[in-house]
């Protein structure tokens, strides 16, 4: 673990100074791709790595020279797209977008059809951000303090909506509930576009969302947010709170967004898919656009995300533990 920490440590600063991919060669990725690449987004379109995937997907098709195709597979907390990506022949051409919940499902779930670090070869992180935590307008609470005391006296009487059982934004809320002792009633969805458009509806009172999926409602004035999950305040939002502050030392929960192959991928085609995203999300207009949905623009090696896919699986299995969720 201490290793782990250790090239964890080196990750954040690859992450901080926008370092370039570390050892690996391209040389071996010639011919590479004869065919379209599929990039396959296991949510409902509209999510965060939904809109992501889009996002570098022009810049991608250019760099390598053949169509991409985002494929959305939204079902069962994303496990049915992650699973058709593991099954996948290992030759660069089946890629999967995916989310923190890809390192949180193995923390709830003891029947993965796939092992989450045996069956894929990590790319790259495309970027990072907080959570958010969003109450529907129309709830009375304007701060997250007044949001606390409101659900303790309506005990049971929230819904909350999360991107699907055994998701990032279940598990936060289910720490969260009971670290607070408070009672809210669990909605899934099949991806973080229908969460968050139930909560605009008043379907649910309560989501904990990606900015990326969320600012253009909030903005709206339809939904609210009152936290940040991250550790501390984040630079892209600070004049919310961390839910860190409210005497929850320790809670913390920082969503991502990465790219992955399947296992047996070669090592070269994984160093060219790597270094094309590194370009593509160097781009000051695509980090531009990245910022301005409340992501910081990541990347860095294979190597480095690999590390970083290892200790947030360790880190999640310990948050499930403290929020009594078993894996099932």
């Amino acid at each position: 673990m201490r290793r782990r920490l250790a090239a964890l440590a080196t990750l954040s600063l690859a992450l901080v100074t926008g370092a370039s991919p570390g050892a690996g060669t391209t040389a071996g990725a010639q011919g590479f791709p004869e065919r379209p690449v599929r990039i396959v987004v296991p949510f409902a379109a509209g999510g965060a790595n939904d809109i992501v995937a889009r996002l570098i997907q022009p810049r991608l098709e250019k760099a390598l020279g053949q169509p991409v195709i985002v494929e959305n597979r939204p079902a069962a907390s994303g496990t049915v797209g992650t699973d058709a990506v593991a099954k996948a022949a290992p030759d660069g051409h089946t890629l999967l977008m995916a989310f923190t919940t890809h390192t949180v499902n193995p923390a709830v779930s003891a029947k993965l059809p796939y092992d989450t670090e045996r069956d894929f070869a990590p790319i790259v992180m495309i970027g990072r951000s907080p959570l958010l935590f969003i109450v529907n307008a129309d709830v009375a609470a304007k701060t997250f303090a007044e949001f606390l005391a409101l659900a303790k006296a309506n005990r049971g009487k929230f819904n909350y909506a999360t991107p699907g059982a055994a998701s990032q934004a279940h598990l936060l809320v289910a720490w969260l509930s009971s670290l607070a002792g408070v009672t809210m009633q669990h909605i899934p969805y099949k991806g973080g576009a229908p969460a968050v458009l139930a909560t605009v509806a008043g379907e649910t009172q309560v989501t904990v969302m990606s900015p990326i999926a969320s600012l253009a409602q909030i903005n709206a004035g339809r939904l609210r947010a009152l936290a940040v999950t991250s550790g501390t305040r984040d630079r892209h939002f600070p004049e919310l709170p961390a839910i860190a502050e409210h005497g929850f030392a320790g809670f913390e929960g920082v969503a991502w967004i990465g790219l992955f192959a399947p296992a047996a991928t070669p090592r070269p085609i994984v160093a060219r898919i790597n270094m094309e995203v590194n370009r593509v999300i160097r781009d000051p207009m695509i980090a531009a656009q990245l910022d301005g949905q409340g992501m910081t623009p990541a990347g860095g090696s294979p190597d480095e995300f690999a590390v970083f896919v290892a200790c947030e699986i360790a880190r999640w299995r310990a948050a499930a533990r403290s929020a009594g969720l078993a894996p099932n």
